[in-house]
């Protein structure tokens, strides 16, 4: 009779299980894996990034207490960093930190949950095959991959796991980019018919780092390691800290801003990448022996295959002037929805005056506040970060416990790095680049793009 009732349990509680996961989409398995409210959620970070310790922890901090997670391990291949590193998280936490030479260590730990990546934009694909692979859940920086074979083992390795992979583009955590969203897909724009994205700075010392460079010696660091599946080539501080501006570590402006910017394209449209690519620029200002490009326009076209329907996407960005700052504006015939100012308006929709030339009638959008509603930090003060970044750091956190799919899953990380491959393989060759639906390939001169 006892036995009786405690299979008659087991199999309630199992059925329960299975129950609420199909009515909130997860699978049972996923629903195994919930943690409860009580337990705390053990992370490690890999990298030690100015990234890192100026955005992503701040943010961590703004909601860690209330969701009961903690940093118990540090990753970084160089000693020097590694030290600041653990002392600075030892400070933070009033806890002693796991201090680890590399990622094999990291993962070496006991009841590791979850881990935060901030390394070199090459290494964000492969970094992320190792955490799920070690059974943990990731918020990982953008871009998620620089080619496309580190994209397509990435996806793999994600999906044929049930971890929590949030990839950092973190407008997707937006109030103002969820009701430009809505505003588009409701139908309310109408037909996108082109989009400026534009990213400018003036900042000589943009991804420099002189300081940092003089210190580092080649005994302090694995370099080898560093490299992974890169072209060998001999010790250099600056490749290593400096990444940003050295090809094939980074990709520059499209893999460091344009991701966050073409995001929001796909997220909007439900485009999953362009149908082709050009690009012209070059290193017009900063002759400092970069590799990647200080000045640049990209040109997209976008729409559905074979279709003779889309729109034109321009990236255009230069780090000697600022003039146009940052932002996103999206035009229809009826007018603009501009994520700078963050409103819709008619400006530059189809005037009575003009339609009537041609027996139509005027097309003027309503004026619309995409920030009704800002986004909350937290639930009490916002103590560092910015915004968007704190409300997508605690959205992966909320899905760690919920093993929901966070606001930007890897699939979103997979079409902004086919936007970015494509783009920087229109930058190295010269060529148009277009992509290869079936064989998911980026192709320029009738070649598959690799370095």
């Amino acid at each position: 009779m006892e036995n009786s009732r405690r299979k008659f349990i087991k199999q309630s509680a199992v059925f329960a299980a299975a129950t609420y996961a199909g009515t909130m989409g997860m699978s049972a398995k996923s629903y195994g894996r919930i943690i409860g409210a009580n337990d705390r959620v053990r992370v490690g970070v890999v990298g030690f990034s100015d990234r890192f310790k100026d955005t992503l922890l701040p943010c961590f901090l703004n909601h860690n207490k209330e969701l009961n997670f903690d940093i118990v391990g540090l990753s970084d291949l160089w000693s020097y960093r590694r030290d600041l590193g653990i002392n600075h998280l030892k400070e933070k936490f009033g806890h002693d930190i796991k201090a680890c030479r590399n990622n094999d260590e990291l993962y070496a730990m006991k009841d590791l949950d979850a881990v935060i990546i901030s390394t070199a934009d090459f290494q964000h694909a492969l970094h992320t095959i190792e955490a799920v692979k070690a059974n943990c859940d990731a918020y990982v920086e953008k871009p998620f991959a620089e080619t496309m074979d580190d994209a397509k083992a990435a996806l793999k390795a994600v999906k044929a796991t049930d971890r929590i992979v949030q990839i950092g583009s973190q407008r997707r955590s937006g109030e103002n980019y969820a009701n430009a969203a809505k505003y588009i897909q409701d139908g309310k724009f109408g037909p996108i018919t082109a989009v400026d994205l534009v990213w400018n700075v003036n900042q000589p010392g943009r991804w420099r780092r002189p300081d940092l460079v003089a210190k580092l010696k080649e005994e302090d660091i694995d370099w080898k390691r560093f490299l992974l599946n890169r072209p060998s080539e001999a010790f250099d501080p600056r490749k290593y800290l400096e990444y940003r501006l050295f090809w094939p570590y980074s990709s520059g402006m499209p893999g460091q801003w344009m991701s966050h910017q073409i995001d929001t394209v796909h997220w909007f449209t439900g485009l999953k990448h362009p149908r082709s690519v050009v690009a012209n620029g070059g290193i017009y200002t900063w002759k400092d022996g970069r590799r990647n490009w200080d000045s640049m326009v990209a040109v997209f076209d976008y729409g559905l295959p074979n279709s003779e329907d889309g729109f034109q996407v321009t990236f255009t960005s230069r780090m000697q002037n600022s003039v146009g700052d940052v932002g996103e504006v999206y035009y229809s015939n009826g007018g603009e929805l501009n994520l700078i100012t963050n409103k819709v308006s008619p400006k530059g929709g189809l005037r009575q005056q003009e339609a009537a030339a041609m027996g139509m009638k005027a097309n003027l959008l309503p004026e619309f506040d995409l920030s009704k509603t800002e986004i909350k930090a937290a639930t009490g003060a916002n103590m560092g970060g910015d915004g968007l970044t704190s409300g997508h750091m605690r959205n992966w956190m909320e899905c760690v416990r919920s093993r929901k799919t966070p606001n930007a899953p890897v699939e979103a990380g997979y079409s902004h790095s086919i936007a970015n491959i494509m783009t920087n393989a229109a930058v190295r060759t010269g060529a148009k680049s277009i992509f290869d639906e079936a064989k998911q390939e980026v192709i320029a001169n009738g070649k598959v793009f690799k370095y």
